[in-house]
């Protein structure tokens, strides 16, 4: 059976995090390896509220082609004291001489990058059990020393 019905995305939080200096571990035969620390931040929108912890960080590799693949694990605390552990995977990609300027640490348009990241969600608290029975998108934008993930669950 067809279904025609296009999927309808609800607007759940903004991360803001920021953001160490990367750490190379040099490149290997899929790409380069970096690690980035995560140093603290907020969460905030109509479904969540709270703080980015510090001691999270973002393990990429930076492929041969130019796509960046992400995966940044990092743990929330909510308004009400409730933790909860992300895992945001993704790829971020742009014209060459804008992943170069990223890669600089200079601000590129976040128009002219593509960040996308699909955030998995653990937590033991009842009433955020919700964010485990849910896929969620994650709209990217790298700034010189942060990131802001807006989150969405489809």
């Amino acid at each position: 059976m067809e279904n025609s019905a296009q999927p309808a995305m609800r607007f759940v939080a903004e991360v803001r995090a920021g953001v160490g200096a990367p750490v190379s571990l040099g490149a290997g035969p899929n790409g380069e390896r970096r690690v980035i620390a995560i140093l603290g931040g907020t969460i905030d929108g109509p479904e969540l509220q709270g703080e980015v912890l510090p001691g999270g960080a973002d393990f990429q590799l930076i492929r041969p082609d130019g796509v960046t693949e992400i995966e940044a694990r990092y743990t929330l605390r909510l308004a009400d004291g409730a933790l909860v552990q992300v895992t945001n995977r993704g790829l971020r990609h742009a014209a060459p001489e804008d992943m170069a300027r990223l890669l600089r640490g200079e601000p590129v348009a976040p128009e002219r990058v593509y960040f996308r990241t699909t955030p998995v969600f653990e937590v033991a608290a009842a009433p955020h059990l919700w964010l485990t029975r849910s896929l969620f998108l994650g709209y990217g934008e790298r700034r010189p020393d942060s990131v802001l993930i807006r989150i969405y669950a489809v």
